[in-house]
């Protein structure tokens, strides 16, 4: 059965978000809030919890897994992002926007796009989620909590719960964050490709 954990949406208890961590650190499977929606979290490099993922999702070996970064400077270490680029993730960052990215070393392989070698990341704009990431002290391997067969994500904790008792290792519940996903920017060319409109205004990069 997952633990569940109540918190505060813009105070979260400390108690509360090291518990979580803790989970994620000894190789959990997380349900967590962030500013678009509900998604699963993991530590970067535990295959175990990422093939859990693909099996909750039904995912192929195509989807683009994303890495939530606390900021910049962490974001840096795991995509190539030259200055052009990095202005204008800056001027919406932190927000509701996943940008596909060329990867660095720093990212194990098995997270890539299989051609492109590419990830998704993103700085999202929630207090939850920026203190989940502060504790962990590194990104946390993320999808957005969309179950096969269902056109929108799941927005309620303790249906989170309800459904995934079995499957996840913990769900923290902030209330309810909108059932739209974030807006997908691909950069892996170096110009600006929307593969997804979402909570983020798409319009920018058009």
């Amino acid at each position: 059965m997952a633990r569940y954990f109540d918190v505060h949406p813009q105070d979260p208890q400390p108690r509360a978000i090291t518990q979580a961590v803790k989970i994620v650190l000894d190789g959990g499977l997380i349900a967590y809030p962030t500013d678009s929606c509900y998604a699963l979290g993991a530590q970067l490099g535990n295959k175990d919890a990422l093939d859990r993922i693909r099996t909750i999702r039904k995912l192929d070996d195509k989807h683009h897994f994303t890495l939530v970064c606390k900021d910049f400077a962490q974001l840096g270490q795991f995509v190539l992002i030259g200055n052009d680029v990095f202005r204008s993730i800056k001027a919406v960052t932190p927000g509701s926007y996943t940008f596909i990215l060329p990867a660095t070393k720093e990212v194990p392989r098995r997270l890539l796009h299989p051609k492109k070698k590419t990830v998704g990341v993103r700085i999202p704009d929630n207090r939850v989620v920026q203190a989940l990431l502060a504790e962990l002290g590194e990104p946390l391997l993320s999808s957005t909590l969309l179950l096969p067969d269902e056109e929108d994500p799941l927005t309620q904790g303790w249906e989170i719960k309800e459904r995934l008792d079995h499957e996840v290792d913990a769900v923290i519940d902030a209330g309810d964050c909108g059932s739209e996903p974030t807006t997908v920017v691909d950069f892996s060319s170096g110009v600006a490709e929307v593969v997804r409109r979402g909570t983020g205004d798409p319009s920018r990069f058009e």
